[in-house]
């Protein structure tokens, strides 16, 4: 280092100021970099938005900036033309996660349309709803319980929901990359198909483009991409 004192660590051949590096891995590594969240990688992020897309590009991945919702994550580029290296793997979101995010998702998409500025819930509100989407093989209703709250801290930690006090849940925008209106409506159909649910709220909201961090279904799961291990 000595040579140069420009190196970060021994044999350092790369060109990105630290801050600029730290921001690319917490991209490569995380689902999803929030505005509202991260601060100062955000603004990071979009001072050096080139040198951090020309780096993700030679790995064969997308940067998705979503200005409005104050959102950036990764997508896989795929093609049939070329062939190319796979370095994103699904990682799925479980049964109850899912439903857990049909009920999110119906409530922002109520609230939103309604020209409420955010949307939240209680978790006796999340849990009363998506209770009833459980089968009778789910378990009993404190299994089903636990696997709710279980889900609901997993997306808190994806930055879909924001626990502000206790129970009490702000739900991101994000919500609406995650499960588009389209799936929404999909996986709506297939419950009251399965179950015979009473209809849901509906509510006239704008499709997000369709991107690989979409709900699959729920017997395959929702599925976010993020980096192989």
């Amino acid at each position: 280092m000595e040579d140069d004192p420009d190196e970060l660590f021994a044999g350092d051949r790369g060109v990105l100021d630290a801050d600029v590096r730290r921001v690319l891995v917490h991209v490569l590594q995380r689902r999803f970099l929030l505005a509202d969240r991260h601060r100062e990688q955000w603004t990071l992020l979009l001072d050096n938005q080139g040198l951090i897309e020309s780096r993700l590009n030679d790995l064969f991945v997308r940067l998705i900036i979503d200005h409005d919702r104050g959102v950036a994550y990764k997508q896989q580029v795929r093609s049939d033309e070329f062939d190319v290296p796979i370095l994103l793997r699904d990682s799925p979101y479980s049964r109850a996660e899912t439903l857990v995010l049909v009920h999110l998702r119906t409530v922002y998409q109520r609230e939103t349309a309604a020209g409420e500025p955010s949307a939240r819930v209680d978790i006796e509100d999340v849990e009363q709803t998506v209770l009833s989407y459980f089968a009778e093989s789910d378990g009993d209703t404190a299994r089903r319980q636990r696997a709710i709250r279980k889900a609901l801290d997993r997306l808190d930690r994806d930055g879909i929901v924001d626990e502000e006090s206790a129970g009490r849940f702000r739900i991101s925008p994000l919500v609406e990359i995650v499960l588009s209106a389209e799936k929404l409506r999909e996986l709506r159909d297939w419950l009251r198909a399965q179950q015979s649910l009473p209809d849901l709220d509906d509510a006239d909201a704008t499709d997000t483009d369709e991107t690989d961090t979409d709900a699959t279904g729920i017997d395959d799961e929702t599925t976010v991409e993020d980096a192989a291990p």
